[in-house]
């Protein structure tokens, strides 16, 4: 059925307006939130007996996942157009999902050859579940789904029981050099891969790259900043180990090393050229502060190897 009049293109353009100009603007600004602040409460998920490591691990996701998960926002919420809110969640998580990791593979297991435990095992699974799921994922299925929320809270949920039972000295948090070691080696591989982007994205982009390089920019921060909080609390886990080794100095070189490249942040991210430009290139500061807290890493683990 065809409507008595036309509907005018321009009035269009006047109803669709405040769309653009208002409701994405404002949400935007009321959605915007990076918590990188260096305290993070862990008392609701740590007792005497359990690792304060894994304690900050949950505290991290639930923060992230409690308050709004952006990564995942559908095309009509303003969250979808933020660059760098998603970026540093989806690095917190991943820094998250890298030590359920170590926990399964090394730091939950009797010198490796005991069985997983089962809600470390469940934990690393959902955790490394994709970011972008909202509702659907029509890759998979065109019927509702998990939301990625939702199955990082129930990997954080698994992780405090599995806490629950080292406090009652019913499941294991091996505190043993080798672990360490092991726990620092692979940590140190991750943040060797976020420096390869880094580098691929200075040589391969313009200065006028802005959106993939804060997204990039973002996510390494993110990541470097989950580390810096669970290594943070790992220095309390393994403290006997740390003062036997005589690392206690080497150790906060690296934490702070990770602290200036995850510190500040920028409203323009300039991927400028580092040889001839005016311009800064803040992914390049980032990327210097990353390679030299993967170095003291690896002196760490050299040190643990003798």
């Amino acid at each position: 059925m065809k409507l008595p009049f036309r509907f005018p293109k321009k009035l269009w353009l006047v109803l669709l307006a405040p769309i653009f100009l208002i409701y994405y603007p404002i949400g935007m600004v009321v959605v915007h939130s990076i918590h990188d602040e260096q305290t993070i409460d862990i008392t609701p998920y740590v007792k005497d007996g359990g690792s304060e490591a894994v304690a900050t691990a949950i505290a991290l996701v639930e923060r992230e996942v409690g308050g709004h998960f952006t990564p995942n926002d559908p095309f009509f919420y303003p969250g979808s157009a933020l660059v760098r809110m998603p970026a540093f969640q989806r690095g917190v998580i991943a820094s998250a999902a890298r030590f359920a990791i170590e926990l399964q593979d090394q730091l939950g297991r009797n010198r490796g050859s005991s069985g997983i435990d089962p809600d470390v095992q469940k934990a690393a699974g959902l955790l490394n579940y994709s970011p972008n799921v909202w509702m659907w994922d029509f890759s998979v299925s065109y019927f509702p789904t998990a939301s990625s929320e939702k199955q990082y809270s129930e990997g954080a949920k698994s992780l405090l029981r599995y806490n629950e039972r080292v406090a009652k000295g019913e499941a294991s948090f091996e505190r043993r050099a080798d672990n360490l070691l092991q726990t620092l080696d692979r940590i140190a591989s991750d943040l060797g891969s976020a420096s390869a982007s880094i580098d691929n994205q200075i040589q391969t982009r313009s200065l006028w790259a802005f959106g993939a390089s804060a997204d990039l920019f973002y996510n390494t921060k993110g990541r470097m900043y989950g580390n810096y909080m669970i290594l943070k609390s790992l220095e309390k886990d393994f403290a006997p180990v740390i003062a036997e080794r005589q690392i206690g100095t080497i150790w906060n070189n690296m934490l702070q090393s990770l602290q200036e490249g995850m510190s500040g942040g920028h409203f323009l991210v300039i991927n400028a050229s580092t040889k001839d430009s005016i311009f800064a290139n803040h992914l390049a500061s980032q990327g210097f502060y990353l390679v030299r807290a993967r170095g003291q890493m690896r002196e760490i683990t050299d040190i643990l190897t003798k």
